[in-house]
């Protein structure tokens, strides 16, 4: 019999995050000088932060390649920041060595089919409510919400209740 989600919740030291579908909305908007723009929830951005303060780790893995990204998780304090990554589960390695992560203490949140490989070897893969179905197919927790409305403030949420620091200040 599969675990519940929630059994998990309590090991989890650490959260990756793709880019594209997770912390923004998937959509871009082209600037007339080709720059392309993204939104982020103020809220995953908050929720970031705050888990980051209390001593869990905080990934974000993406095949997109943008300094306005960088500069933006940079600016809430994320230091382990991979963008340009054609092979996710290459770089989720290379940084589970770095920092001595093991898969049963992660949580990855991945919406589409570059997150697939990386997602099925982590203990708690996880999705917005709009990915793919493949990646819904896998996942052990899909959000109530859609990529850049909440989905990461919604898992970081939930693992930080479940820790008692939540609302710790």
């Amino acid at each position: 019999m599969e675990k519940n989600y929630k059994e998990f919740l309590s090991k989890i030291t650490t959260f990756i995050f793709d880019v594209d579908g997770v912390l923004t909305d998937g959509s871009i908007q082209i600037s007339t000088n080709g720059d392309l723009l993204r939104t982020m929830n103020i809220k995953d951005g908050y929720a970031m932060k705050h888990a980051m303060s209390k001593g869990l780790t905080v990934c974000v893995i993406s095949g997109g390649n943008n300094e306005g990204v960088r500069h933006r998780l940079r600016g809430l304090g994320l230091t382990d920041i991979y963008l340009g990554c054609p092979d996710k589960v290459e770089q989720m390695e290379e940084f589970f060595d770095i920092y001595d992560i093991k898969p049963e203490e992660v949580l990855y949140m991945g919406d589409d089919l570059p997150d697939y490989y990386a997602m099925q070897k982590v203990a708690l893969p996880c999705c917005p409510q709009d990915a793919v179905p493949e990646i819904k197919e896998i996942s052990r927790y899909i959000s109530h919400k859609k990529g850049g409305k909440g989905c990461v403030r919604d898992v970081i949420e939930q693992v930080m209740k479940v820790q008692g620091t939540w609302m710790e200040e």
